[in-house]
């Protein structure tokens, strides 16, 4: 298959897209997933001019495409004037050399494509500390080969970050330069740990999703906050937090990196700390793009993705998103099958309200109606309560202040350790 190439795609790096299909997936589902891989090379700027499936049970051992259709892959690259081929599985350091060496070609696999688009997307210093970290444990047991590969190289995708300067490095200082950049993003994690604790009193809202899903852009349309927001996948690499008022509740609303289909563990592992948002929310938005027919798989990555950052005990909202692009078979097939989602237009503002509402019902879920009696000597805490808690009554006599209000369950917690050691009585309503 030929992509069509436009002239001002003339100057981009020419890309052959490689991928399989047998007993794990169907055709349509690696068709779907070089589309997504031709989106990560234009992301990446690079332009794909071609695009190869082929029918494997299981990748080449030596190769990933075996023999014969190494040299089809030869000849592909010389018709299409391509310089470079991205393959949509990992490969092994043995698989790129034997690549390399028939085609005589730059190879690069799914997770190096990756991380080149976060390297050239990082703009605080702890994306850029995170991303380099990842690149260099990623470029770790593939130093032999990357030895010869880049220093034929002149620039392109897979060559941007650490990974260009690393052909004069031993896997010792490579080692040494993760042991710094570890070093510097634990101090950074302390600093987010420490500016997370000043926001515990406010409820925190997590938008969730898989890639381009649309969060950014529900970010802006709910808070006005103006996110960078695009329609290319990886828009968005750091959190951004916003407080967002509702009717009854004000909420911290993060937004951060969207979830892919294979990212690279050396990724999530680096990104942990920034990742933290969505581990210690008090609710996720799970953001999905509607309008996709693989919306099933990227629930699922989504869904594993959280497994995997230990995520998975709060509270969560599904979200629909792109319902103006959904024709009326999609929206109906959803709308069966998840019944209790959201169906909203981000762009459009469609069914915004109603999740603002659904927002605040969750929220209200999580409260208690409670009747306290304190000692007035207790100031500390009737404090707590009115900074805190939603106060519908208060009466005082002699010795006491009788409060009637509704608290959060973790705010209840915190109060009943402040009265420990105080004659009280709370009955719940």
């Amino acid at each position: 298959m030929l992509d069509d190439v436009k002239n001002s795609d003339i100057d981009k790096e020419k890309v052959l897209l490689v991928g399989l299909y047998g007993l794990s997936s169907a055709k349509f589902q690696a068709e779907e997933h070089l589309e997504e891989l031709a989106m990560l090379t234009d992301t990446a700027g690079g332009i794909t001019v071609g695009r190869v499936l082929q029918q494997r049970n299981r990748p080449d051992v030596s190769s990933y495409v075996g023999k014969g259709k190494l040299q089809e892959l030869k000849g592909q690259m010389k018709a299409l004037d391509a310089k470079t081929i991205i393959f949509d599985d990992d490969l092994s350091p043995t698989q790129i050399r034997n690549v390399e060496k028939v085609t005589e070609s730059k190879v690069l696999d799914r997770s190096a494509l990756i991380l080149d688009i976060f390297a050239s997307r990082a703009q605080t210093s702890a994306a850029k500390t995170q991303v380099e970290l990842a690149q260099l444990q990623y470029l770790l047991p593939r130093l032999t080969r990357y030895w010869t590969h880049l220093s034929r190289q002149s620039g392109g995708i897979g060559t941007k970050g650490p990974g260009e300067t690393q052909i004069e490095t031993d896997r010792r200082i490579i080692g040494q330069r993760i042991g710094v950049l570890k070093s510097k993003l634990e101090k950074l994690d302390r600093q987010r740990t420490t500016q997370r604790k000043s926001r515990d009193s406010m409820v925190r809202v997590s938008l969730v999703g898989y890639t381009n899903a649309g969060k950014s852009t529900l970010m802006n349309a709910l808070t006005n906050s103006g996110v960078f927001a695009e329609n290319r996948l990886f828009a968005t690499l750091d959190s951004t937090v916003r407080r967002h008022q509702l009717n009854n509740h004000e909420i911290l609303l993060s937004d951060t990196v969207g979830f892919i289909r294979k990212l690279p563990h050396h990724l999530v592992e680096s990104f942990k700390s920034t990742l933290d948002e969505v581990r210690e929310a008090d609710l996720l938005l799970h953001v999905v793009d509607g309008s996709s027919p693989m919306v099933h798989e990227y629930i699922e990555v989504v869904d594993e993705t959280l497994k995997e950052l230990k995520a998975t005990k709060q509270d969560r909202i599904l979200i629909f998103n792109k319902v103006d692009r959904m024709n009326d078979e999609q929206h109906e097939m959803l709308r069966q099958e998840y019944p209790d989602a959201h169906y909203i237009s981000a762009v459009r503002g469609i069914g915004l309200s109603e999740l603002e509402a659904a927002i605040e019902d969750r929220i209200e879920s999580q409260y208690l109606a409670i009747d306290v009696e304190i000692p007035l000597h207790a100031y500390k805490a009737v404090a707590f309560i009115h900074e805190h808690a939603h106060v519908d009554s208060e009466k005082y006599n002699e010795n006491n202040v009788l409060i009637s209000c509704k608290i959060d369950q973790k705010d209840f917690k915190q109060l009943s350790k402040m009265l420990d050691t105080i004659e009280y009585s709370i009955e719940t309503r």
